[in-house]
Formats: structure tokens, sequence, C-alpha cells
């Protein structure tokens, strides 16, 4: 897949921002971004401020796109180090770095199709995106939301406004069913009829839910959560062993060759490592 456009640098006011259950939400204004943004993209995202030793940016889904204000992105996260603390900490008006829209995006089915989309935690932000240009081409939508507790479920309500059907798991009972989302994704598959299962969140459910559509003989499309140090290739801090369409097994970058692919062909039982079949390959050598 070919995805056209270039990446933006630029740095834009903090819009809004909101606590989303366990999460916080950023609006940023950044023209020109909305325009080239397809489902699945991410922006990478610049902290602790000017002078500031943490060098790395910080990658983040798009959850949504605005128009107004000559172009603004919505990115959700959670807070897990200073990084996303200090990130956590802006308010409107604060200026953000940030470049995008990165990555290769979800690829849409050329006919209408039965599509189930299964997040984890705030991973399941950019299916919302992904959910509206499904049901543009005709789409089917049905989605599986999961998460530890009822806080960290994300766009539950959303979902079900539209979703054909959303299914709700979580850990400890506390929201939609006791269980993860791979407990019910059987049955959803099966009652929906579903044509492909659209993933997102951490890298344990998305190997099983790859596993899952595997077994019910459908294709599996994985936007997957590799940690992602510069955002554009060179760095190689997110390299996955990846099958191509030739059966050789590289080692791809997940935030350009990525986050998007096939959920059969990541070798997971592999991930973090480099295979000794893996093209180029010198046995034993891990890539983090």
């Amino acid at each position: 897949m070919t995805v056209s456009g270039t990446p933006i640098q630029l740095r834009g006011p903090v819009l809004t921002r909101r606590q989303a259950g366990a999460y916080v939400s950023l609006t940023v204004v950044a023209p020109g971004i909305p325009e080239q943004f397809r489902p699945g993209q991410f922006v990478a995202v610049a902290v602790g401020g000017e002078g500031s030793a943490m060098l790395l940016r910080r990658a983040f889904s798009i959850f949504d796109v605005k128009p107004d204000h000559g172009g603004a992105v919505e990115f959700v996260f959670a807070v897990h180090g200073k990084g996303t603390a200090w990130l956590a900490d802006r308010r409107p008006r604060d200026v953000l770095d940030l470049v995008g829209p990165l990555g290769r995006p979800f690829p849409l089915p050329r006919y209408p199709a039965h599509c189930v989309l299964v997040g984890g935690g705030y991973g399941s932000a950019p299916l919302f995106t992904l959910a509206d240009r499904l049901r543009g081409r005709g789409c089917r939508v049905d989605f599986v939301l999961g998460a530890a507790t009822a806080d960290r479920v994300f766009g539950a309500l959303t979902a079900r406004r539209v979703g054909e059907t959303a299914r709700i798991t979580t850990e400890d009972g506390s929201l939609g069913a006791r269980g993860v989302v791979t407990d019910v994704l059987p049955s959803v598959i099966r009652e929906s009829q579903g044509d492909v299962v659209y993933a997102c969140g951490p890298m344990p459910m998305l190997r099983a839910v790859s596993a899952l559509a595997a077994r019910a003989g459908i294709p599996a499309q994985v936007a997957v959560e590799e940690t992602m140090a510069c955002g554009i290739g060179v760095c190689m801090t997110c390299v996955l062993p990846v099958i191509g369409d030739d059966d050789i097994t590289r080692m791809v970058r997940s935030c350009v060759d990525g986050p998007v692919f096939r959920g059969d062909r990541v070798r997971w039982n592999d991930a973090g490592t480099v295979p000794p079949d893996a093209l180029g390959a010198t046995a034993g050598v891990k890539v983090r």
C-alpha cells in the first residue's frame, strides 16, 4: 500500500484538554494534518519543553481530526512516565511540537463487508475514525472493547452509538461482561458473519485476536503498539519480525512499515528478538 502525502512538523497550541476515564485527551491545532490523515496513522509529539533532557518523541494514535480552527488533531494517552506526565499537565494555549500523520493506515475493503473492530484500553482510539470510513463504504461495523476496569475502557458510548453491536468486557466485571475481548470475539465474528477483524491494543491481545481470526478463516488487520522513539524509521527501536509475501521474514520498522500489519504475518512469538531465519539475522540478537 502506498501512503500519499508528506508528514508535517509544526508547533500548535492545545485547544482542549479533557479527562477520559483513566486517560487524557488533547486536541492540538495542526493545520494540514487532517487533510492527509487516514485511520490508523499517528502523531509523534515532543515532550518536556525546550531544553528538556527528554529528547525522544512519544507516538500516539490519532483519535479524531477536526476541520475547524484551521485543522486540529485529537489524541488519547495514559500517563506512564515523565514524558506523558509532562504532557498530561498541558493546558489550552500551551504549545506542542508534533509530526504527523505518520505510518501506514488500515486498508479498507473494496466492497461492503462485515467488519469487527476490537480495541483494548485506549488502544481503541483509532477505531472510531476507521468505523466512520467503513460505514461510509456501506460496511457493517461491530465493536468489541475491553480493559482491566471500567475507567480504562475507551469509547464504549461511541461504540454503542455507531456500531451495529458493541460488546464490552472488563477483567473485574465493572463494565460489560467479566473477562477479556477474546472471550467474546468468536461469538461476535459468528453472529455478525464477520469478513475481517481490525484490532488495536496491547501486543498480547493482538496476538490472541490474530489467532482467533485465523481460526475463523478471516483476515485480521492489527495496529501494533511497539515503542517508537523517532516515528520516522531512523532509530530502529520499533523493529518487528514480519513474514513478507515471498514468505521471507524481515525485521520491519513499525513506524513506517506499520503500525498496521496483517495479523497472520507477524511472528508474535519472536517479537522483541531477531529470529535466526530472518533476512540478514545474527542468531540470538535481541532488539530491546
